[in-house]
């Protein structure tokens, strides 16, 4: 038997941990650090602390559910005033710490550094802590959670980090500096075998910055993030040694290097039954950094994704016990014919895959941007492992709308991704175009309507049309510039003045995303004819509108503010965050052209769809090949 770390007792010099404190220590007493790189930090009692907590409490309940650890123990190096230390546990009932009278010790003052190695009580546990009550100053450093495991259950491990990038040097670097000397410059047993591989589709990172002892740059075309992260698994799979297991990165995300270790500390004695699975990471919120938007994903018949789990403050415990305690059953759990459901996502902000899956499903498709993970996921029907404190912070999606992206990557990817691997085959990303094409036009955004057309009619032209060499990156900057231009609000205040709309008197709470999809008014007969008439386009004889009645509304293109839009002949869209916006105009020539356009697309899609599917899945062993992407990244 030997001891196996799972998982360090973590205090951090971190803006997470000053914005947010009680995801690592909740206390009623300050915890200071006056020189972090010897990672010794105080307890400034007399106070409780309690660490029982998202970053700090060990989800015992997942360590024995994927791995082969059966008991658990802490390791703890305190100094300083007397204090008294007892462990605390939580199952799915609990909402305050339940503290476990049995194990209570007392730790007498010392003036040196005092070690204790503390077995941790099972009982029904989702996860288990510990809580410190000092009576006067105490110092910990060095502390953690371990296992003992027979050494045969010990797997060799190599773990590449692949991160994609384009012109984001000010997460990028931060992120690999981070790792440099959170990671491989410790005595971790993560330091010897592990590697980071950026790769740089906008070649703008300069090697001096970058690189040092296995870290390494890669400048490479820019096909996206698709094409950067096959980039980035073709790295892993031949650098020396080979990688076992790859974890893919948005460069657009600040780490906790915790999360690696503690993802390495896993892959090492995870069990048969994981040892396929992926690992996906949390995503934060970096405008809440105590707020976990996703750690899996699925996709719902409708088309669209949704997070599998609610959203959860993890500063609170309850929400950290809910967030371990939830599991979502892949089909074939659950007993469902997995031939006609959707499987879960792991999206690729924090995503571990093992190389073994690599090798046995390929690469990704070249889609450029969107679905490639999820198409991934599916495509592998992946077994999904996630954990308390593996997790980045994200920029908020709602803050970054892009019609390229939503309105011409997304449903033309979905649908290449379900006509090549089948993925999510109950899902009706069909219907899911004709909705989001029938919104924008009830919006008066024609440009962004036509945009789902492109998508449409690109995806029509066969696998053939995206296998072509750049022709992912040149379609998406074509859809760049053809999307809806916002310009800034000072150069549509006049306009929107002779309107008789004063922007200077609009809250930009107005905009906020919680306070739309408002449909309150409407009654059953309203709703089916708005619907019918595309809000006042096809039906009806003269001006459906009121005459000069303007709408404000926000530009996020997903949204459907109903209530503001009904018989309206103007449009103002802002968005907020940017302080820009734009002056719409109903206008039904314009929408006759679209709404004739989609209609010719889907004849044709009726015609050709058998001979699309058989030409798409004919594709995939090609464009998910080794060959094919070294050809198409122009890599020897």
């Amino acid at each position: 038997m030997q001891r196996h770390k799972l998982s360090n007792v973590l205090l951090e010099n971190s803006w997470q941990f000053f914005r947010a404190p009680a995801m690592y220590c909740s206390s009623n007493a300050p915890v200071t650090c006056d020189d972090p790189a010897k990672g010794e930090w105080v307890l400034q009692g007399p106070g409780t602390f309690d660490f029982t907590t998202f970053f700090n409490a060990l989800p015992t309940s997942k360590w024995m559910r994927y791995t082969c650890a059966r008991e658990f123990f802490l390791h703890l190096e305190l100094k300083g005033a007397a204090c008294t230390f007892a462990q605390t546990r939580a199952d799915t009932y609990t909402w305050h710490v339940e503290r476990l009278e049995d194990t209570v010790r007392d730790i007498a003052v010392s003036e040196e550094w005092v070690t204790l190695d503390i077995p941790l009580e099972l009982n029904d546990d989702v996860l288990v802590g510990f809580l410190l009550e000092t009576q006067g100053a105490v110092q910990i450093r060095n502390s953690y959670y371990y296992t003992e495991v027979n050494d045969e259950n010990i797997h060799p491990v190599e773990l590449a980090l692949c991160t994609t990038t384009f012109k984001n040097e000010n997460y990028i670097l931060p992120n690999v500096e981070l790792v440099r000397t959170r990671i491989i410059e410790t005595n971790e047993p993560i330091s010897e075998h592990f590697s980071m591989h950026v790769v740089d589709n906008g070649r703008t990172l300069d090697a001096k910055d970058v690189e040092s002892e296995r870290i390494f740059l890669h400048p490479n075309p820019n096909a996206g993030g698709a094409g950067g992260f096959a980039r980035g698994m073709i790295e892993a799979m031949e650098q020396t040694p080979r990688a076992t297991h790859v974890l893919l990165m948005d460069d657009d995300v600040s780490i906790s290097p915790e999360s690696i270790i503690r993802t390495f500390n896993l892959l090492s004695i995870v069990n048969g039954e994981y040892s396929e699975a992926f690992l996906s990471g949390a995503m934060m919120s970096m405008d809440q950094p105590n707020l976990r938007y996703e750690d899996v994903g699925f996709v719902a018949c409708n088309g669209k994704y949704f997070p599998a789990k609610n959203l959860a403050y993890v500063d609170v415990l309850h929400d950290c016990v809910a967030n371990e305690a939830f599991i979502h059953r892949n089909p074939e759990e659950a007993g469902y014919d997995t031939d006609r459901m959707s499987q879960s996502y792991a999206a690729w902000w924090y995503c571990v895959i093992p190389v073994s899956v690599i090798d046995r499903e390929g690469l990704p498709l070249p889609i450029f941007v969107r679905t490639d993970d999820v198409e991934y996921s599916l495509r592998a029907h992946a077994k999904i492992m996630t954990m308390n404190g593996i997790c980045v912070w994200h920029a908020p999606f709602k803050q970054r709308y892009s019609a390229a992206v939503e309105r011409y990557q997304m449903p033309r990817n979905v649908l290449i991704g379900q006509f090549t691997s089948g993925m999510a085959p109950m899902s009706d990303f069909i219907g899911d175009l004709k909705i989001g094409f029938e919104l924008e036009l009830k919006k008066y955004n024609y440009d962004n309507a036509a945009l789902v057309l492109d998508a449409f009619e690109d995806f029509l032209k066969g696998p053939s049309f995206i296998m072509e060499k750049g022709a992912a990156e040149r379609s998406y900057l074509d859809h760049l510039k053809k999307a809806e231009k916002l310009l800034p609000l000072d150069d549509i205040k006049e306009d929107a003045l002779a309107l008789g709309v004063d922007l200077d008197t609009i809250p930009a709470t107005q905009f906020d995303h919680e306070n739309y999809e408002r449909d309150d008014h409407r009654s059953f007969v309203e709703r089916i004819w708005d619907n019918m008439t595309v809000n006042g386009h096809r039906m009806v004889r003269g001006d459906y509108y009121d005459k000069g009645s303007v709408a404000v509304i926000s530009a996020a293109g997903w949204l459907y503010p109903v209530d503001e839009l009904r018989k309206k002949e103007y449009i103002i869209a802002i968005d907020a965050p940017s302080k820009k916006g734009i002056i719409r105009k109903m206008d039904k020539e314009r929408f006759n052209q679209l709404w004739d356009r989609f209609h010719r697309d889907m004849v044709e899609f009726r015609a050709n769809k058998d001979r699309l599917r058989k030409e798409y899945e004919a594709s995939r062993p090609i464009m998910t090949s080794l060959p094919f992407w070294k050809q198409y990244l122009g890599i020897g």
